[in-house]
């Protein structure tokens, strides 16, 4: 689904993203993972199309990136972001709809009526009770839920996320992680995403590719990223690694430095 090849980014002259090459496969959830400050984001924005690189290849379905038109990209790839929603004057049904822009025509309509599937998304995600409200009324795991039910309606062959739990609580980051996961086993859609907590990463995704400073360090599965010495090398503390009770994925579990 997404080849980049040797990918190079420069803002003012600082190079924040440094020949970073890596495959992510049809139906794979691909966590993206580094201390700040270390491209993750930089990264996302030129898979998702925002901004260009100054060197390399991004190739989406087998594409160059830069081949499609905005609306073509956009009916094959949605994004998840931490600001992700509009001004908080809209319904929440009214957001939802929104996610059906790159199948509209110039006056806005389509040519298969989208209410059962905003139905369905309404319904999965539990939003049925807020469908009238507007987003100035809503809590942040709620407005995060929404926003994840807009890039759902897109039905998108790719769902770019970042950071998406950053302002959750971990019961409702479970959540979200649970509904992306089964979403994704489901309709096999391929799911990128940048994370903060590593333990996350470790129970959700497939295959991680750690960052640093602009530089790709490894990309693996949980068990060849998650070490110790590796997550002292990049983010300055080492943790005590554990197995997963139940899963059997590693699991970081910090140390105070006093």
């Amino acid at each position: 689904m997404i080849e980049v090849k040797a990918l190079h980014k420069s803002f003012h002259g600082k190079s924040v993203v440094t020949d970073v090459s890596f495959a992510v496969e049809r139906g794979e959830f691909f966590g993206i993972i580094g201390p700040n400050g270390s491209g993750k984001s930089t990264l996302m924005k030129m898979i998702s199309g925002v901004i260009s690189p100054d060197g390399g290849e991004i190739l989406i379905a087998e594409k160059p990136i830069g081949s499609y038109s905005r609306k073509a990209l956009a009916r094959l790839l949605a994004v998840l972001e931490q600001e992700a929603l509009p001004p908080v004057g809209f319904r929440v049904r009214e957001v939802l709809e929104m996610g059906r822009f790159p199948y509209q025509n110039w006056l806005g309509e389509e040519a298969e009526d989208p209410t059962p599937l905003i139905d369905e998304i309404v319904g999965m995600l539990g939003l049925a009770e807020l469908e009238d409200r507007t987003l100035d009324q809503l809590s942040g795991g709620e407005k995060q839920r929404v926003a994840l039910g807009k890039s759902l309606v897109q039905k998108p062959m790719l769902l770019l996320l970042d950071e998406p739990t950053t302002y959750l609580d971990i019961g409702y980051q479970i959540q979200l992680m649970d509904i992306v996961r089964s979403w994704q086993k489901n309709t096999q859609v391929t799911v990128v995403a940048v994370l903060h907590d590593l333990n996350l990463a470790s129970l959700y995704c497939d295959r991680i590719l750690m960052v640093h400073k602009g530089n790709q360090i490894r990309v693996g599965d949980p068990r060849d990223i998650l070490q110790s010495s590796l997550i002292e090398q990049v983010y300055g503390t080492r943790p005590i690694v554990m197995e997963h009770p139940v899963h059997q994925l590693p699991q970081i579990i910090l140390q105070s430095g006093t």
